[in-house]
């Protein structure tokens, strides 16, 4: 496969996964509002800080309002992680590889993109924006189901999942950083009524409340993290996103079980490696921050490797979060 293609369809998944996290996180912070409304920018400033654009955002806006930080999220062309942004560069690259991807994943793209586009979409937003960014989530889930049923599970396809599952790992890590230091507004609050709320939209952030549910009877600090982190079958769980991306990425080189054939095999081989023989106690002990900082570095690792390996990209110092 050519290199240009993979580039294209590993970014073009991406970025889907990207807008539809962010449409999730917007949508999980509405409902947050109507359990706790606190004094403002309380629940609006953590959504910028889950994407770590804190610096882009107030060089443009004045403060963490809501409609501000919807804005920023969803609409802002000159933001590169915006919804809006992230499905026109998706769609950009589909246009580019329209003879890998089948018919249905490129009129699908295309109409998401010319929806969400639409001159009445802000609009739209602000008035029921519960069912704005609900049918954000839909269109992404369905650009997946058809990339599943109506592509064929070659190179293309799993370099698509290597991308989708590398942004997913890397979101659920950033939901988590962010909830350790800055969700909780005041230490007193912490196992009271306010907090268990929380740790309950971190699970609905990742649509991981009811399966948390069937493992764990309370959402504690512990085992919430050691259920995103650690869960090998839950689908958004770090390590099972980690695991899925080396799986296809040994599909895609052909090489023996414990034989990396590149750097890129290598160090998702390790990163998977040290999840499997990682438990949550060493984890706290060593600091949650410091441990989820060290992953989101490792994962950028891994995006950098890839595209040196596979893409013909020269390696960088700039994160994966760069459009491509």
């Amino acid at each position: 496969m050519l290199s240009r293609v993979a580039n294209s369809i590993y970014w073009m998944c991406r970025y889907i996964e990207r807008a539809e996290n962010v449409a999730r996180f917007i949508s999980v912070n509405l409902n947050l509002l109507l359990d706790m409304p606190l004094e403002k920018g309380n629940h609006w400033e953590p959504l910028v800080m889950i994407t770590g654009d804190q610096a882009i955002f107030e060089k443009h806006y004045p403060d963490y309002e809501k409609k501000q930080v919807m804005h920023f999220l969803t609409f802002d062309r000159k933001y590169p992680n915006a919804i809006l942004t992230c499905v026109a560069a998706a769609r950009e690259n589909a246009r580019s590889i329209r003879e890998i991807i089948s018919s249905d994943m490129w009129e699908h793209l295309n109409n998401f993109y010319l929806e969400l586009a639409d001159k009445c979409s802000p609009d739209m937003a602000l008035a029921d924006p519960q069912r704005f960014f609900k049918i954000i989530q839909m269109r992404s889930h369905l650009f997946t189901g058809l990339m599943d049923c109506s592509m064929s599970h070659g190179e293309a396809w799993n370099f698509a999942r290597i991308g989708m599952m590398l942004e997913r790992a890397d979101k659920t890590s950033r939901i988590l950083d962010v909830k350790y230091f800055m969700l909780l507004p005041r230490a007193d609050l912490i196992n009271t009524p306010f907090d268990n709320i929380q740790w309950s939209a971190v699970l609905k952030s990742a649509s991981a409340l009811e399966m948390f549910r069937k493992r764990y009877h309370h959402a504690t600090p512990r085992n919430v993290a050691d259920f995103l982190i650690f869960d090998d079958n839950f689908p958004r769980s770090i390590r099972h996103c980690v695991s899925k991306a080396k799986a296809c990425l040994h599909r895609i080189n052909g090489s023996m079980p414990g034989l990396p054939q590149n750097p890129a095999e290598k160090q998702l081989g390790r990163l998977e490696a040290d999840l499997a023989y990682t438990d949550i106690d060493e984890v706290i002990g060593q600091g949650m921050h410091e441990y989820l900082d060290g992953l989101q570095t490792r994962l950028n690792q891994v995006d950098m490797v890839i595209g040196t390996t596979f893409f013909n990209i020269e390696p960088t110092t700039e994160s994966c979060a760069q459009e491509q």
